[in-house]
């Protein structure tokens, strides 16, 4: 009877000793690893090059920027000041311009086909010109704020302040989906503002990136898949103007524009004297 409880007892501390087994490796995993995900990889980040500066309107609060046939068109916010215009790149100068009503806060432009679409920050409404003769065409209205606005040639991609980017039926203006825009830390890229398709990506000012709650880095372009709505790494731009954004905290970077032709590109800011073409130059090691 003695020895029948001996081996019982040792019968009961192997099966214990194997149920913890069997719990430590479900924890770590069939090859021992840890189950906890790893840490993101860091994203690229690419510098620029100046490579021309041109005279840029100090008085013009870009909400949005595009280039067509050789010239630039921006729009410019504020209430009383906000407008549609197409300028010079060499000069400056204003070739032509159409204002929205004192009580509209212009943001972003997006060209598709022969219109250009053109938000309002919170009125609600969109505007859409001939891009010949800037006569407008129609209006559509929409849910929520407008701050940027570009296209791929079949969708409008459109951006609310937050981090989502709604994808737009260019006739209805209605969207057809919704993408996420994650930060590597896995919180929400909020604040995304004027937005630029180059090369099968989507490009976006990220309004006041320098705040610690919204990136914490300066002047930072982020690169957007517009498939899925996931970063591909970002555009370091800090201290391109830095006497701009001296004379006033508002005078963040807004505004990317791309010539496809000749792989250019403009940027500028909230009424910046300069816009830059810039080279856009390999992450560092």
């Amino acid at each position: 009877m003695r020895l029948f409880l001996i081996i019982f007892a040792f019968a009961i501390a192997l099966g214990c000793s194997d149920a913890a087994s069997t719990r430590e490796a479900n924890v770590s995993g069939s090859n021992g690893s840890s189950s906890v995900p790893a840490k993101a990889a860091a994203l690229p980040v690419y510098g620029y090059e100046i490579v021309n500066t041109y005279p840029h309107d100090p008085q013009a609060f870009t909400q949005g920027l595009l280039f067509h046939d050789g010239f630039l068109y921006e729009s410019t916010g504020e209430f009383g000041h906000s407008s549609l215009r197409k300028v010079e790149i060499d000069s400056g100068k204003v070739l032509n311009k159409i204002d929205m009503p004192s009580d509209k806060f212009a943001e972003g432009i997006t060209l598709f086909g022969d219109k250009i679409y053109q938000l309002s920050w919170r009125e609600g409404i969109a505007r859409v010109y001939d891009i010949k003769d800037f006569r407008l065409i129609r209006e559509f209205n929409y849910q929520g704020e407008g701050w940027g606005i570009t296209t791929d040639g079949t969708n409008l991609f459109m951006t609310d302040r937050t981090h989502i980017m709604r994808v737009l039926n260019p006739d209805t203006f209605r969207s057809t989906k919704m993408l996420a825009v994650m930060r590597e830390d896995g919180k929400p890229l909020m604040q995304i503002n004027e937005l630029e398709y180059v090369k099968g990506e989507i490009w976006a000012n990220i309004w006041h990136s320098e705040d610690p709650e919204i990136l914490g880095k300066p002047n930072h372009i982020a690169r957007i898949d517009p498939a899925t709505g996931k970063l591909t790494g970002w555009i370091n731009l800090d201290g391109i103007s830095p006497e701009d954004e001296r004379r006033d905290i508002e005078n963040t970077l807004n505004g990317i524009a791309y010539d496809p032709a000749s792989e250019r590109i403009f940027v500028t800011g909230k009424k910046w004297k300069k816009l830059y073409e810039i080279r856009i130059t390999p992450p560092k090691a």
